[in-house]
């Protein structure tokens, strides 16, 4: 008897620090520039939630994760856009057999506020994932490092399916 075959769902996580203060960067999350704020730190633009989109699209098609395909050993992806990587993330998923069916991100930090940013992030993770990504956002209550300013945390979960399947 042949087992059915399930969509899979992926889990990814990623943490970013505020840069320090002599560190000139700009904050870039959720494929958004956000001018006047404080950038995070990173090989790349340090964009947390993109990040965290990836890991969970590479944890639901068993293909590794951020590290394997981005890291710090790869000098080519230093400074890269996130949504860059998120592209590149969603190419090699369906290269991996796969098509994605949604990837949905929550971050914690103080700061930036989105909620007014909201689909306008959507629409350009979507657009960069060709898949349906949304993202949501919280603060700690102003526990842990997200609530002291040090730094954001990004959470998300991925569905992903082989088509026909």
């Amino acid at each position: 008897m042949n087992a059915p075959i399930l969509p899979r769902t992926g889990l990814g996580i990623d943490v970013h620090a505020f840069a320090p203060d002599e560190e000139a960067r700009e904050l870039w999350l959720a494929g958004l520039h956000w001018p006047g704020e404080r950038g995070l730190s990173g090989h790349s633009d340090g964009d947390a939630v993109a990040h965290a989109a990836c890991d969970a699209l590479f944890s639901a098609a068993g293909i590794g994760d951020l590290g394997t395909h981005f890291g710090t050993d790869r000098p080519e992806f230093a400074g890269a856009a996130g949504t860059t990587l998120l592209a590149e993330a969603a190419r090699l998923v369906r290269a991996a057999g796969f098509e994605i069916g949604n990837v949905a991100v929550q971050f914690v930090g103080n700061r930036p506020k989105f909620g007014p940013r909201r689909q306008e992030a959507d629409a350009v993770l979507s657009a960069a994932a060709a898949a349906p990504v949304t993202v949501t956002a919280t603060t700690s209550d102003r526990l842990g490092y997200e609530g002291a300013g040090q730094g954001i945390t990004a959470y998300a979960t991925a569905l992903v399916y082989r088509p026909g399947a």
